[in-house]
């Protein structure tokens, strides 16, 4: 598969699982389910591209945070079909170490500005939840007001990951 390929495949893996991973958020337990579950799948595919492409073009930092994100989404998806008090423990970890990922993606230059912005919002916020989680604070994935609020920061930035590797991977196609 060429260059322009993957990058559009990673591009709507991103996509798709930020749209996903949002309507999971609202739906019921079953349909939540297959959401987050496809969701997941998804964003684990798009970020382990993505980190392929940095390491390829010797963005270390970018493509080390890919993979940790990637980690964290494994975690994450692992309790996509739990009942959400019971993935809480997964659900903890895999969101500490998304908000790892975010942090060194959103550390690097080499991402727009209003990426790093939006990322480095939804580390904090995913930091702070994972924290919580990790202290014992009974929170599932869908509590308010964290890990919930998080989730819009984290669907901006996954968008604008996917629109400037699609704008990167169509404009040099090497």
């Amino acid at each position: 598969m060429n260059n322009k390929r993957l990058g559009l495949l990673a591009s709507v893996s991103l996509v798709i699982g930020g749209i996903l991973g949002m309507v999971g958020s609202f739906s019921p337990s079953t349909v939540r389910g297959i959401a987050w579950g496809v969701d997941g799948t998804a964003l684990v595919v798009g970020a382990a591209l993505l980190a392929v492409h940095h390491i390829r073009l010797g963005h270390e930092q970018l493509a080390a945070g890919f993979i940790v994100f990637a980690a964290g989404q494994t975690l994450v998806v692992s309790g996509s079909a739990m009942d959400l008090a019971a993935s809480s423990p997964s659900f903890g970890a895999g969101a500490g170490l998304w908000a790892a990922g975010l942090a060194l993606v959103s550390a690097s230059s080499a991402m727009p500005a209003f990426v790093r912005i939006t990322g480095a919002i939804a580390s904090v916020m995913f930091a702070v939840a994972a924290l919580q989680i990790y202290a014992g604070t009974e929170l599932t994935p869908l509590s308010k007001p964290l890990p919930f609020g998080a989730y819009p920061f984290l669907v901006l930035t996954l968008f604008g990951w996917a629109w400037d590797h699609y704008r990167a991977t169509s404009v040099n196609p090497e």
